[in-house]
């Protein structure tokens, strides 16, 4: 979200901040999803403190955080990003919405939550890199997870910070480690997903597990335009319906009872446009 050192309200991230803060404080969202990565590169607790929250921290009170991102939390170099956002940093008391509601909560913890009808899942996918032994026992929590939300009624979404259907970059393709959740989210017929870390937006096609566009598939979105310099494709995957890395902003998704929801790409610098409706089941 927010480059090395910036601090200035009238950069990229400081406008994405500026904008989503003032929904929040006008009551005109109930949820921010943050996807990370937070800050860069690397995240430590003054990081935080000094560079994030003066142009971020607006949006605590609706925050409901990946605790995986993997420029926010490396073990051994840098783990203060569940600090921070349990109010435990030097400076900074303030707790983002999910720690007001649950208590800390540790990097790399998956965790849930349901929105009206909706139930989101939250995975830390820098497990894969870190830690494969526990991103494998988070693939069984969310198979007992989704399931039991299933069998509840709740419609499935699913967030994870580094994304599986995406366009490759010069830094980054799909992350394939990533599979096992793929197929558990396929199994449950997750409808929605929300990812970051490309540095551009996608939306894809209803995508199942083979990356073939089928009308019960996931809607994957990967929006990572926070603030951070963007990056050009250097792919072009079938299922990615609209893209583009040319243009800073955020993503607002209205979700209904149903299990219909619509969506708008907010531009807060560049021109960049995605907006649509995805029928109910």
């Amino acid at each position: 979200m927010n480059p090395p050192a910036n601090t200035d309200p009238d950069s990229p991230s400081g406008r994405n901040g500026a904008a989503i803060t003032k929904l929040v404080r006008t009551n005109d969202i109930d949820a921010f999803l943050g996807l990370g990565d937070f800050q860069y590169s690397t995240g430590r607790c003054e990081d935080y403190v000094n560079f994030w929250k003066p142009l971020w921290g607006g949006t605590l009170p609706r925050m409901y955080w990946v605790s995986g991102p993997n420029h926010d939390w490396e073990p051994g170099r840098n783990e203060d990003l569940d600090n921070f956002m349990n109010g435990q940093c030097p400076g900074s008391p303030d707790k983002a919405a999910i720690n007001e509601e649950r208590g800390f909560i540790a990097n790399g913890q998956p965790y849930s939550r349901d929105f009206g009808k909706w139930h989101f899942a939250f995975l830390p996918s820098a497990l894969w890199r870190y830690d494969t032994a526990e991103a494998k026992a988070a693939t069984g929590w969310l198979d007992k997870d989704l399931a039991a939300a299933e069998a509840a009624g709740q419609h499935l979404a699913v967030v994870y910070h580094e994304p599986y259907f995406t366009s490759e970059t010069s830094e980054h393709r799909r992350t394939a480690a990533q599979k096992p959740w793929i197929d558990v989210m396929w199994k449950h017929r997750v409808r929605l997903t929300l990812s970051g870390s490309q540095h551009n937006y996608e939306r894809s096609c209803p995508v199942n597990k083979a990356d073939q566009c089928v009308d019960e598939g996931m809607t994957a979105f990967q929006v990572s335009t926070g603030g951070i310099d963007l990056r050009p494709f250097t792919s072009s995957p079938p299922y990615i319906a609209k893209r583009f890395s040319d243009t800073h902003g955020f993503l607002r998704l209205t979700l209904h009872a149903d299990g219909s929801f619509d969506w708008n790409f907010v531009a807060t610098t560049g021109s960049g446009e995605d907006s649509g409706t995805r029928s109910a089941p």
